[in-house]
């Protein structure tokens, strides 16, 4: 048995959460699984590990958007990994912070599928005052601390 399957599957979603954060490629290929299937609900679905990794390479690099991410809750059951999270995506000076709920399955110690749900209101709400927060900072919701999410098995 590899390292990589002995991880638990919360470890795993941690690991692949700070990889996009801080756009290790590597680690993000490392943990999903060949046949992973990528979900953000309302948007066409994404299969299979070089697709992932290529959608979430040419979106989130230097020079382009920036990526980031605060884990508030974290629940597991068996091989299901449910976050409530608020992510952050940026360029330059605009940071947009917006909920998501991510449900993840790992088998093995990867990530089969990564299932995201959000709140058009809030995004696009999250997007305006990003946008605004540009001109006035006071306008964006600040980024939520970081303290270590709260996990329940």
């Amino acid at each position: 048995m590899s390292e990589l399957e002995t991880q638990s599957p919360e470890h795993v979603v941690t690991e692949f959460l700070d990889a996009l954060a801080s756009n290790d490629s590597a680690t993000i290929e490392r943990l999903l699984a060949d046949d992973v299937v990528y979900v953000n609900v309302s948007l066409p679905s994404v299969r299979g590990r070089a697709r992932v990794a290529s959608a979430l390479g040419s979106l989130f690099r230097p020079g382009r958007l920036g990526f980031d991410v605060r884990t508030h809750y974290l629940a597991t059951d068996g091989d299901m990994v449910l976050t409530d999270r608020t992510d952050e995506i940026a360029f330059g000076r605009f940071a947009a912070r917006f909920w998501v709920y991510g449900r993840f399955e790992v088998r093995d110690g990867r990530i089969t599928l990564w299932r995201d749900a959000f709140d058009w209101y809030d995004l696009m709400l999250g997007f305006t005052r990003g946008a605004l927060g540009v001109v006035v900072p006071a306008f964006n919701r600040t980024m939520p601390s970081a303290p270590a999410p709260v996990a329940v098995r």
